[in-house]
């Protein structure tokens, strides 16, 4: 947004926010809450699936940037003309092309604190179904009620959840909130995560432990790490022949983590027991997608985001995002803080 000045007054020349995808309903609220400031042009697509050249025809004049699903990547940014800001609909920032961003001076910020509650209650959600073997349990169902008696012969081992040991991998927002919720079930609780803050490696104490430890202890896996390039594929055929062959995985946090190829490998061979899974590499997965036709494995349509309360934090934090950055703030939480000490500099 540039200052014009006409004679003593200087006035903001208009400020343009264009949204590139949205799993709203609509953006109604959002039009109406921006339609209050005149310097304000608001716009909406879905560009989820489009080509990369009608994306950038949309984008490529706004000043901020809010994005779900679309791919910006360094051919889209370098594409853009004015933008200062690039908002991630969401805790991760996968689909954004950091360091292109960063190159062009453009702030790149997530919401990392609008469904932290809700992700855990779908963690634990999974931990429980895949311990319990709700997704085994309801084909014995179906075909006892078609006998017209109980058959349980195809249903595998159960095990009590009591003093088992559950790893959770990553201790941030939402791993700690798992963590606390577990207090109760009568577990052992280990945590792997390598950037954890001395205040908590005191908290954990001995809790603390490698990740190759984790696996090879844990009854049940969590992920809760956010994927960047370190992160992705830290689960592959390795990490899944140290685990227990009775053991558990759940992933809540992002597909990119567990190596899917290695995933499927474990749970057809045994060197698993059974998976949770709530992220997959395309979202939604395709008809014939193979953990789809395996019963050790519960599948939910990526839900952990899922509540009508975080729907509208969400919606009222990138709002409130967008007119920190009118009023020259930044925003609450940004992910290239670089960016921002180098304007400071100048």
């Amino acid at each position: 947004m540039e200052q014009v000045t006409r004679g003593e007054r200087i006035v903001l020349s208009q400020l343009k926010v264009v949204v590139t995808d949205y799993i709203e309903p609509d953006l109604e609220w959002e039009v109406e809450q921006l339609s209050k400031y005149d310097d304000v042009v608001f716009e909406s697509y879905q560009l989820k699936f489009a080509p990369t050249e009608l994306v950038i025809s949309k984008i490529k004049d706004a000043d901020i940037i809010v994005v779900n699903m679309v791919p910006l990547t360094a051919e889209v940014i370098d594409s853009l003309e004015r933008c200062r800001l690039i908002i991630r609909h969401g805790i991760g920032y996968d689909n954004v092309d950091v360091a292109a961003a960063t190159n062009k001076g453009i702030v790149v910020a997530n919401i990392p604190d609008y469904c932290p509650d809700e992700v855990a209650e779908q963690a634990i959600a999974l931990i429980m179904a895949t311990w319990r073997g709700l997704g085994a349990g309801r084909r014995v169902l179906e075909e006892s009620a078609q006998r017209g008696q109980w058959d349980f012969t195809t249903l595998a081992p159960i095990y009590r959840l009591e003093g088992k040991t559950i790893g959770i991998i990553g201790f941030g927002r939402i791993g700690s909130r798992v963590y606390n919720r577990l207090q109760g079930f009568g577990v052992e609780i280990l945590v792997a995560d390598p950037f954890i803050s001395e205040k908590r490696r005191g908290f954990l104490g001995d809790k603390l432990v490698g990740l190759d430890e984790l696996l090879r202890k844990s009854d049940i896996v969590t992920m809760h790490a956010l994927l960047n390039e370190e992160t992705r594929h830290l689960i592959s055929r390795p990490q899944f022949e140290m685990m227990k062959p009775s053991a558990h995985i759940v992933n809540t946090a992002r597909a990119g983590l567990i190596d899917t190829d290695a995933l499927i490998w474990a749970l057809k061979n045994g060197i698993i027991a059974g998976a949770g899974i709530d992220v997959y590499d395309k979202e939604p997965p395709v008809p014939d997608f193979e953990l789809l036709k395996l019963d050790n494995v519960i599948l939910t349509p990526h839900l952990g985001w899922c509540s009508v309360e975080a729907g509208w934090d969400i919606r009222e934090k990138i709002v409130g995002d967008i007119l920190r950055f009118r009023e020259g703030k930044p925003p609450r939480f940004v992910v290239n803080p670089e960016v921002l000490s180098k304007e400071a500099d100048v």
